[in-house]
């Protein structure tokens, strides 16, 4: 993938990046069933497709616990070269 810093047009539904989390819901119930609205505090991480930005999905990344998913999503982040600049909010936390 060619780093480009150049402004591109981007389509409706392509000027954000999406970042998708899936909880396992696997044997909390009973054989093929579910428990609506029930799961575990583990699961997956991914980025869905973009081409405006360049970005593919890639493996999922697995996560462990609630407190692990920053971390995942972090890592998720820097593996699509994606750079995150702070919001006005945040801003304040660095000076």
């Amino acid at each position: 993938m060619a780093e480009s810093l150049e402004e591109r047009e981007a389509k409706q539904g392509e000027k954000m990046i999406e970042v998708k989390i899936r909880f396992w819901t696997n044997d909390i119930a009973g054989e093929g069933k579910i428990l609506p609205r029930h799961a575990r505090t583990s699961g997956v991480v991914r980025i869905t497709r973009n081409k405006a930005h360049g970005l593919e999905p890639g493996q999922p990344i697995p996560f462990n616990s609630l407190l692990d998913l920053p971390a995942k999503i972090e890592k998720l982040l820097v593996d699509q070269k994606v750079t995150l600049h702070p919001s006005r909010r945040m801003r304040k936390y660095f000076g």
